[in-house]
């Protein structure tokens, strides 16, 4: 055996290692350049209020700018396609919502919606709020059931598109109630809001960070909340399951993905960074003012209620025969 080959393997490992070293001093730097963080929905939704809250949280701990791009329509998918074709190198991030999860029950992707992605964090969990123009007749839970019994279809409802959580969650409402109302779906929660306070549409289940500052101005009426528990921020507001639906229930949360194949040192001091933003006081006060509560947690942890809510929201779609429109 000449010296040479005998060297080779040595050789070889002293490569990989320096290639590996290379790799993580390489990473360590990230970010060096300004992060984009897509949002799937236009400007003035709840979507859009946490993004550029993380945002400018991020950049304060990145100290690298991370700007907020809207790419709303089709459910989200618009944007989150978007964010997966970027590079995996973490200077493309995608917010998404719980209305992620619905989209494989109605559309065909073009990826994979567990194994396709690189799940970093979930950011927040809380209700969906059930809000009317404030001259609309029905003012509770059961009245509104009333009305709409009584005229089967005339009743609208705005959501922030088709197949987003929003939609999802008043079929189900319409479905344990037992009423019929003409669904009309917006980009964004921005739009349908708007529309809402114009009396262009009569009832929309709101993210609640975008529709309480609307309430406390008297512009929007809140009728109750769709998660089990009521909200300190607004303690008088009844949950549907006590206002004559028992076992209603709809969560809206929101998280940070990237492409897949995301390097995970870089996976994991994004996870860092946003877990430690949640755990501060000042997030805690402004997601509970907005009626949300922090969430945090592993990547592991949040691909786990991706799959699970995946399965849950599924088996709604399915049992409710609801079709893209």
């Amino acid at each position: 055996m000449s010296l040479t080959s005998s060297f080779r393997p040595v050789l070889q490992g002293a490569a990989i290692v320096l290639s590996l070293g290379a790799a993580t001093a390489l990473h360590a730097a990230y970010p060096d350049k300004p992060v984009k963080l897509i949002v799937t929905f236009v400007p003035g939704g709840g979507a859009d209020l946490l993004a550029r809250y993380l945002a400018k949280e991020l950049s304060a701990s990145l100290k690298q700018p991370v700007v907020v791009e809207n790419k709303p329509g089709a459910g989200g998918l618009i944007g989150i396609d978007a964010g997966l074709a970027a590079a995996p190198d973490g200077y493309t991030l995608t917010l998404i919502s719980s209305s992620y999860t619905v989209n494989p029950s109605l559309y065909k992707l073009k990826f994979d919606p567990v194994t396709g992605i690189t799940p970093i964090v979930q950011a927040s969990s809380g209700p969906l709020l059930i809000v009317t123009p404030p001259n609309f007749p029905a003012r509770t839970v059961p009245e509104l059931i009333a009305l709409a019994k009584s005229k089967p279809g005339d009743i609208n409802y705005a959501s922030s598109g088709l197949g987003s959580i929003i939609h999802l969650a008043t079929e189900r409402f319409d479905s344990m109630a037992g009423i019929r109302m003409t669904h009309i779906p917006y980009k964004g929660g921005g739009n349908a809001q708007t529309d809402l306070m114009a009396g262009q549409v009569d009832v929309y289940f709101a993210a609640t960070a975008s529709a309480l500052p609307h309430v406390a101005s008297g512009k929007m009426r809140a009728v109750a909340v769709t998660t089990p528990k009521r909200i300190a921020a607004l303690p008088q507001v009844p949950t549907v399951a006590e206002s004559g639906l028992p076992g209603y229930d709809a969560t809206l949360w929101y998280g940070l993905i990237g492409p897949k194949g995301m390097p995970q040192d870089i996976v994991d001091r994004l996870n860092k960074e946003v877990n430690v933003i949640l755990k501060t006081d000042g997030a805690k006060e402004k997601l509970l003012a907005d009626g949300a509560e922090p969430a945090g947690g592993t990547p592991a942890q949040f691909r786990d209620t991706i799959q699970k809510e995946i399965g849950v929201w599924g088996a709604i779609v399915k049992k409710l025969d609801i079709k893209p429109e």
